[in-house]
C-alpha cells in the first residue's frame, strides 16, 4: 500500500505550491511560484516534474496561480479547477491547452492511486477551495485561505492523518504592523486569514480526531514568525495532554526554502 506524503515546495504570501504524492502519483497542490523555481524544488526531494500527474488549483490570486501556466504547457500537465475559479483566472492561464482545462464542482477525481476532493473555505475569492486527498487507509489535507473554520470544513478535513493548515498571522504583529486598516481588517476577516491562534484551535480539534501530522502553511513574512506559529501551535496541542514527537508532529514550510517532506 502506497504512503501518501505531503511537502511545502514553497508556502508564504508572496506564493505558494505544495505538493502531495505517493509511490506511483504526484500532483501539485496550487503553482504560486516560477516555473524554474517549482520545478528546483520538486528536484530537491528527488521528483521530476515530468512525474507530475496534475495541478489542482485552490483559488485564482496570483500567490497560488502564476507559474501554472508555463508548467502545465512545458510538461502537458493537466489544470483542475472549479468552473468560477477557471472564469477568473482564464486570461492569466491562457498558455494552458484546451485538452489540460479540467473543470471540477463537487465530485471527487480520481488521480492515479489518489482520490482527490475539494471542499468550501471561506476567502475573498470567486469559489475557492480546500483538497483532501485519499490513497488507500490515508488521508492528507490542505487548507489554506480561510478566514472561518466552518463545521463543514471540519467534516472534510477530520480523518486525515496529516494536514496543511494556514497560520498566517500574528494578531498582535499584525496590530502594530505598517499595513493599512483595510488590509489589517481584510485579513482578519471571515473571508481573510487564520491567525496562530484560531490554527491552534484547529489543530487541536483534528489532534481529538487522530490527525498526527501538522505542517503550517502561508505564514506571512510581515505579520508572523515560524517560532511564534510553531510555538502557539505546539502549546495549544500539548494542553490537550499530548505529547509532541509521540502524539503529534507539527512541522513549518518556508517562504524561500523547500520544506520536509511529512
Amino acid at each position: 500500500m502506497n504512503r501518501l506524503n505531503i511537502c511545502s515546495l514553497r508556502s508564504s504570501s508572496k506564493g505558494n505550491c505544495t505538493v502531495v504524492f505517493s509511490d506511483t502519483t504526484k500532483i501539485l497542490i496550487d503553482c504560486g511560484i516560477s516555473c524554474k523555481m517549482a520545478v528546483s524544488a520538486l528536484c530537491d526531494i528527488g521528483i521530476c516534474p515530468e512525474e507530475i500527474n496534475a495541478v489542482f488549483v485552490t483559488h485564482e490570486h496570483s500567490d497560488h496561480i502564476k507559474g501554472i501556466s508555463l508548467f502545465s504547457k512545458k510538461f502537458n500537465v493537466p489544470v483542475y479547477a472549479n468552473s468560477a475559479t477557471w472564469t477568473s483566472m482564464r486570461e492569466c492561464l491562457s498558455g494552458v491547452s484546451e485538452e489540460n482545462v479540467c473543470i471540477i464542482e463537487e465530485n471527487a477525481v480520481m488521480i492515479g492511486d489518489i482520490n482527490v476532493c475539494a471542499f468550501a473555505i471561506s476567502h475573498d475569492a470567486a469559489n475557492p477551495v480546500g483538497y483532501t486527498m485519499v490513497s488507500g487507509n490515508e488521508k492528507v489535507s490542505v487548507a489554506t485561505d480561510t478566514g472561518i473554520i466552518s463545521k463543514s470544513m471540519l467534516d472534510a478535513l477530520c480523518g486525515s492523518d496529516k494536514v496543511m493548515i494556514e497560520a498566517n498571522h500574528d494578531l498582535k504583529l499584525l496590530e502594530i504592523g505598517r499595513y493599512p486598516d483595510m488590509l489589517k481588517r481584510r485579513i482578519r476577516g471571515d473571508k481573510g486569514h487564520l491567525c496562530n491562534e484560531k490554527t491552534g484551535e484547529l489543530a487541536s480539534f483534528l489532534l481529538k480526531e487522530g490527525t498526527k501530522k501538522f505542517l503550517l502553511g502561508h505564514l506571512s513574512e510581515e505579520n508572523n514568525h515560524p517560532d511564534l506559529a510553531y510555538v502557539t501551535v505546539r502549546e495549544m496541542l500539548t494542553a490537550c495532554g499530548a505529547k509532541e514527537g509521540v502524539d503529534f508532529v507539527v512541522k513549518m514550510s518556508y517562504p524561500s526554502k523547500t520544506g520536509e517532506i511529512l
